[in-house]
């Protein structure tokens, strides 16, 4: 079947990544929405209550991705997303049909709790199918669907605020029913991760899904598919006879400390980036600038648009052939430049005193261009690198871990951004200056380039001390139940 099928593969189960856009960009525009303000009915606490609409979301998140972890070597990556589904169902009905204040944080909790496994799931499965010569595109497509989502969720909050009832919020908080049960239904029909069967010791499963992801319709495809997975499978041995369940194996040695840090840090300087601030309360930010609610949401659409475009042409054409440390050093130099400019625009043309038109638009701008480059650089990268840097005995905790910590810093900006964009304005922006700052120079010195390199290669890439494939060949694990080359 080949490349069509693994990107159908990777687009399906990244129904779970739309969500996350989805619920990203919905949020944004319902805290600003009349009828839910009415529904909390605490004008005068709204912006903290708003605050914690979203922070109990992602505090949930962070719960998902932690137990993701263990559900994804449990029941393995298919099984888990379909887990994920059933939450999502739960929260986003929740959410809708809430009657009061209180059950709305229960659903937000609860679909935050299914959004955190998916978020660490679907780039973890789509990193173990895909071939490394197109891995960043694959596993980027996970921005990709987070990016649509996000356009979806921009045009219905737009949409939706000129109904007059609470059908307002509840309409497009329960549109996410749709998704969330395409997910569940279909992702049935596709394939395990060859990978975690090999864990499983069903090893004629893994060496069929590995040839129906090579394209066998070209010359030497099933050959290049069979040497493909033998050596998954001689790692995978190998990896097994010295695998424990351990958390402390992310650090067991400086190999996999080193994996660890550059998995946690590229998640973590992801939030730094300042993105899902603008996501959350881009509307605020608008209005920050002197725009008015219904503009804040029409802006609001426009801008949700244009990073899906920029990732779509970075992963198909750029991701992987630059690699992944280039993009990373870029997007922290230029948030650097865009929030500092953000920065002297709001000090120096204050919205409530200055009504100079070219300084909103030099400021919205900055959003834009913020946006631009987040998907040229941590948008795609932090999903691919986070999952296919870790050995497949801890890919999965290593890979949650990560997705946890970006969410614990998602957490602290949700909760502390808009009350900072309305106490003190421009000088929020100054952390993020800072933060990008210092981002720069740690990729620089520390990160390793990846590109290119299959998922049994990173032993090399990370100077571990021992080569598990080199254990392979020492046991002569290759020679055991050895297969003569299959030919479709």
């Amino acid at each position: 079947m080949g490349l069509f099928y693994n990107i159908f593969t990777a687009v399906f189960c990244s129904i779970g990544a739309f969500l996350f856009g989805y619920d990203s960009g919905i949020i944004s525009s319902v805290i600003t929405f009349p009828h839910f303000m009415s529904f909390v009915n605490n004008p005068g606490n709204y912006a903290s209550l708003s605050g914690a609409v979203v922070s109990t979301f992602t505090g949930g998140c962070f719960f998902g991705a932690a137990t993701g972890g263990w559900s994804n070597d449990r029941f393995g990556r298919k099984r888990t997303i379909q887990i994920g589904a059933v939450f999502a169902l739960w929260g986003c009905a929740m959410q809708s049909g809430a009657n009061n204040f209180a059950c709305m944080l229960v659903g937000r909790i609860v679909a935050g709790f299914a959004i955190g496994i998916l978020s660490m799931t679907v780039p973890l499965y789509n990193t173990e199918i895909a071939p490394p010569k197109i891995r960043g595109f694959i596993v980027g497509l996970t921005q990709q669907m987070i990016g649509i989502g996000f356009i979806v969720a921009n045009w219905v909050g737009y949409g939706c605020q000129f109904l007059n009832s609470d059908v307002q919020w509840r309409l497009p908080l329960g549109l996410q029913l749709i998704p969330a049960l395409l997910l569940l239904v279909g992702i049935q029909f596709l394939p395990f991760s060859p990978r975690w069967l090999l864990e499983q010791g069903r090893d004629e499963e893994a060496r069929e899904t590995v040839h129906k992801l090579h394209d066998s319709s070209t010359p030497g495809a099933n050959e290049a598919a069979e040497i493909e997975f033998r050596e998954m499978q001689a790692t995978i041995r190998a990896e097994m006879s010295v695998r424990s369940r351990r958390l402390s194996d992310l650090w067991a040695t400086r190999g996999m400390l080193k994996r660890t840090l550059v998995s946690v840090g590229v998640q973590v300087f992801g939030q730094f980036s300042g993105i899902n601030v603008i996501n959350y309360f881009g509307p605020s930010m608008y209005q920050a600038l002197g725009l008015t609610p219904g503009q804040s949401l029409l802006v609001q659409g426009i801008y949700g648009a244009v990073g899906p475009i920029t990732n779509f042409f970075f992963i198909t054409m750029i991701l992987d052939t630059v690699g992944r440390k280039k993009p990373l050093m870029f997007g922290a130099a230029s948030f650097v430049v865009t929030y500092s400019i953000l920065s002297a625009i709001l000090a120096l043309f204050p919205p409530s005193e200055s009504h100079n038109f070219a300084a909103q638009r030099a400021g919205i701008a900055m959003i834009f261009i913020t946006s631009i480059c987040f998907s040229l650089s941590f948008g795609p990268v932090s999903w691919v690198l986070a999952s296919e840097v870790f050995p497949t005995k801890t890919r999965s905790v290593g890979t949650s871990v990560a997705t946890c910590a970006n969410w614990a810093f998602n957490v602290l900006f949700s909760q502390v951004s808009n009350l900072a964009i309305t106490k003190i304005s421009w000088r929020y922006y100054l952390v993020f200056i800072c933060l990008n700052a210092i981002d720069f120079v740690l990729i620089g010195l520390f990160f390793p380039e990846t590109k290119g390199k299959s998922l049994e290669q990173m032993a090399e890439v990370f100077g571990d001390e021992i080569d598990v494939r080199e254990l392979a060949l020492e046991t002569k694990l290759e020679k055991e139940d050895k297969p003569a080359i299959v030919h479709a």
